[in-house]
């Protein structure tokens, strides 16, 4: 069976499945379908864990691959990844709630709590262009790109200094703040800290035409957490989208804030059109339907988390390895997405 054949029958299945809300399981043969599709070595092999949820429900789970390619151990579901810029959502979500206690004012100038930075800008630029990157701070000791609210450009010192502002404001660690949320939600496998104290762990890998090596020495560090330094498991990233587009975690008109578009800004895996982006989140509306989420990608990780609001419907894709080829970084993760949304008859 080709390639072509392999992801007709699997949105066949996948259909299936979505549309029989309450049945879960799925059988022997729809299962080998699903894994050959991951099974597909060209353009790239697949590395990494694949989870499909609807609700509790698990739809489809999958490891493939390698832990550590140096070692051949190999991944097992339930083994921890490093989520990139996936944990920008977590940061924004921790921002909302020190805004919902009243201890942070979207509006107000970051200065207003970190005092320290004596920038120009620093009076000027707010909480709020901080959570969706129109703030136009290029580097600390540069002047901005273009005036705040006026563009959008992508990074991570925003973040940082996001995760800085929730230090200021509750006088504890970002580590401390974020791993008691995971506590609280019950995120048992996550973790944010720079020692990347985690068991399950697995290595990052960087992937040069199809040659794994294992990644060298880790970049991150404490400040660099709150905006791509979180550890977790695809089980655990379910319970977060489940948590945050429940209602589990804030109230609604700070979800509001944190979905609602604000800017637009281009994503290949969200497609070759700007679409819009809201407090660490992209936002897809396609008319029938639109998925919520976020990609991450660095040190021999990349992950893709998105949710389909209407469906219930989570996809959370993680992979060990960063491509040297950065057009294949979400290839898989891009298939199956589309495997879904065409299974609810949004695309053909």
């Amino acid at each position: 069976m080709n390639v072509l054949s392999r992801i007709s029958v699997a949105i066949t299945i996948i259909l299936l499945l979505i549309t029989s809300y309450g049945q879960a399981q799925i059988s022997k043969n729809n299962i080998a379908v699903l894994d050959s599709l991951l099974e597909t070595k060209s353009p790239r092999p697949f590395n990494g864990v694949v989870l499909i949820t609807q609700d509790d429900d698990v739809l489809y789970q999958k490891a493939l691959g390698f832990k550590n390619f140096e070692q051949r151990t190999v991944l097992e579901v339930n083994d921890q990844f490093v989520i990139n810029s996936n944990s920008k959502q977590i940061t924004a979500a921790l921002i909302l709630l020190e805004v919902e206690k009243g201890t942070i004012n979207l509006q107000a100038p970051i200065n207003t709590y970190l005092p320290k930075l004596k920038h120009d800008w620093a009076s000027t630029v707010t909480v709020h262009q901080l959570l969706n990157h129109t703030h136009g701070i290029a580097e600390l000791n540069k002047p901005l790109m273009f005036q705040p609210g006026s563009d959008f450009k992508y990074g991570n010192l925003s973040n940082v200094l996001l995760g800085e502002i929730i230090t200021a404001v509750t006088n504890k660690s970002y580590t401390e703040v974020a791993e008691a949320f995971f506590k609280k939600l019950g995120m048992s496998h996550s973790v944010a800290n720079a020692a990347r104290l985690a068991t399950r762990l697995a290595s990052g890998h960087m992937n040069e035409s199809n040659k794994f090596s294992v990644a060298k020495k880790i970049k991150k560090n404490t400040a660099s957490i709150p905006a791509a330094g979180v550890i977790a498991t695809v089980q655990d990233l379910a319970i977060w989208n489940k948590s945050l587009h429940g209602g589990k975690i804030l109230k609604p008109e700070s979800y509001a804030k944190m979905i609602n578009s604000t800017v637009l800004a281009q994503h290949n895996a969200f497609g070759k059109e700007k679409t819009g982006y809201g407090y660490g989140l992209r936002i897809k509306d396609l008319g029938k339907t639109k998925y919520i989420g976020h990609t991450g990608l660095g040190d021999g990780y990349a992950s893709l988390n998105v949710y389909f609001p209407e469906s219930r419907i989570s996809l959370i894709v993680l992979e060990n390895q960063s491509n040297t080829d950065m057009s294949l970084s979400y290839y898989f993760s891009t298939e199956i997405k589309e495997i879904i949304l065409k299974s609810l008859n949004v695309i053909k």
